[in-house]
């Protein structure tokens, strides 16, 4: 079976999604092979509806970019550096387009967990690829540490049935900081470097 996370061959078949995020409209292309390709997820909505964007600037990483909806929502208001990063090349193709389409100047390319990631960021922002296992999140969660800069600053979504408490807990031996909020079922984590 095929994940968004790999690049198997499956057939594209796109589709033009539209989106309010905080009052503002976006339109994303999604396609077959992407995570939430109907459009923009509830986990998605609830990270971005609760990161205080007014806070940001500097270098920021959007890990699993997907077809693209937190990297060009944050570039769009914000004046920060946005990278986003994904392994799947039909959503890094997918990122180029958005971002076109919602006319933001992003830096986009392909990266297996950190691999092409050659700096440091102010802030991380993901939504985590669950699917992966335990073993592969937890490696892209905690070796984010090494990709923040000083104080540096994580933000991630993750439902409560997909081991949200087990999570925060453990994030709390890494970092010095650990806040959260929910949202329905979905955890809207904070950590700090």
């Amino acid at each position: 079976m095929a994940h968004y996370f790999t690049n198997d061959d499956i057939k594209s078949e796109e589709i033009k999604t539209k989106c309010i995020i905080n009052g503002q409209t976006f339109c994303f292309i999604t396609d077959n092979g992407v995570f939430s390709k109907k459009g923009l997820d509830f986990g998605t909505r609830s990270l971005l509806e609760n990161i205080p964007i007014d806070n940001l600037n500097g270098d920021v990483l959007d890990f699993g970019c997907g077809y693209g909806p937190i990297g060009i929502y944050i570039s769009k208001n914000t004046k920060s550096n946005v990278d986003m990063i994904d392994i799947n090349e039909r959503a890094i193709n997918l990122a180029h387009k958005n971002a076109l389409l919602n006319e933001v100047n992003v830096n986009i390319f392909k990266s297996d967990i950190y691999e092409n990631v050659l700096k440091k960021y102010d802030y991380i922002i993901t939504n985590p690829p669950i699917r992966v296992g335990k073993k592969i999140l937890y490696e892209i969660l905690f070796k984010a540490y090494d990709y923040l800069k000083d104080n540096g600053v994580m933000y991630l979504v993750i439902n409560k049935d997909q081991g949200a408490k087990s999570l925060i807990r453990d994030l709390k031996n890494k970092y010095k900081n650990v806040e959260y909020k929910k949202n329905k079922g979905f955890f809207i984590i904070c950590v700090t470097k």
